[in-house]
């Protein structure tokens, strides 16, 4: 197991974070096939990463010629098995469900052999317990990325007390084949990331409850006073809502209660108002 000798890759999940994991497997010279089990979301990721890599050659960050490569890199399917013939790794980017990604590591596990890499983007959910699932666990580690997937450069290396060296070797020098900056953390409930950004953004949020300050005004604290790139009401538009409940329902429990999602949050994702990908969140993505 090798970052560099992988040439061939599946992605499963074509959402907000799969496709981008796909685009930048594409961008790294790597042969990619993303999958979902709906024809429709296969379709919205290819589209996705397309409008990704378009919008690269308009800013000049990207060659026409680099664009197209990437492009023809990338296919989509609703098989499975068509997906995964033949891969050096997996990366699951599946919601945040323990069954469901235990449900796909065994299918991965009994499928693919024990040289091929598996990994999970979950942001929160234990890797150790989505391994168990699969045949040889060593071989899983946790490759959480950040939203938007092709732009932002950490990438949370998980690895579990099964983890080998090997695996979370190639995990580390497969992100930097990216062009990330990857990190290594410890199998806990929330990672590094997931931990600290969630803290910020709850207590953004009841802030807003309270009526402190706007959203508006509060993401402006954050980005000229303490130099975040983006405020923590818009990020989690980005990220969504409803990601987020999930995540601070999790760790609350794992944690402590400071973590408790605030009214604010269980309202706006019982109204469907669940950030970027609905139209309206704390901001309106209507227009």
């Amino acid at each position: 197991m090798n970052a560099e000798s992988i040439r061939t890759a599946a992605v499963i999940g074509a959402g907000t974070m799969g496709h981008g994991v796909a685009q930048v497997l594409a961008m790294a010279g790597i042969t990619t096939r993303l999958f979902d089990i709906d024809e429709a979301g296969v379709q919205r990721g290819l589209a996705n990463v397309a409008g990704n890599l378009d919008k690269g050659v308009a800013r000049g960050k990207l060659t026409e010629e680099d664009a197209a490569a990437s492009k023809a890199r990338l296919s989509g399917t609703t098989e499975m098995a068509e997906a995964i013939a033949g891969v050096d790794v997996v990366i699951e980017a599946v919601p945040e469900i323990m069954a469901l990604k235990k449900t796909i590591f065994a299918q991965l596990g009994e499928a693919l052999g024990p040289d091929v890499l598996l990994a999970t983007n979950t942001s929160s959910l234990p890797i150790a317990e989505i391994a168990s699932a699969a045949k040889h666990p060593e071989r899983v580690t946790g490759m959480h990325f950040f939203n938007p997937v092709h732009i932002m450069k950490l990438v949370e290396v998980v690895k579990t007390p099964l983890s080998s060296k090997d695996a979370i070797a190639t995990s580390m020098d497969l992100a930097r084949r990216f062009g990330k900056d990857p990190i290594l953390v410890k199998d806990s409930p929330g990672f590094a990331s997931s931990r600290l950004g969630l803290v910020i953004g709850l207590e953004a949020m009841r802030m807003l409850e309270g009526g402190v300050a706007s959203a508006e005004d509060i993401d402006k604290a954050m980005v000229l006073g303490y130099g975040f790139p983006m405020g923590p009401l818009r990020l989690t538009d980005l990220v969504g809502l409803d990601v987020r409940l999930s995540i601070a329902e999790y760790l609350s429990g794992e944690i402590g209660a400071h973590f408790t999602p605030p009214q604010i949050l269980r309202d706006m994702v019982a109204r469907g108002e669940l950030g970027k990908k609905s139209g309206k969140g704390f901001y309106d993505w209507s227009e």
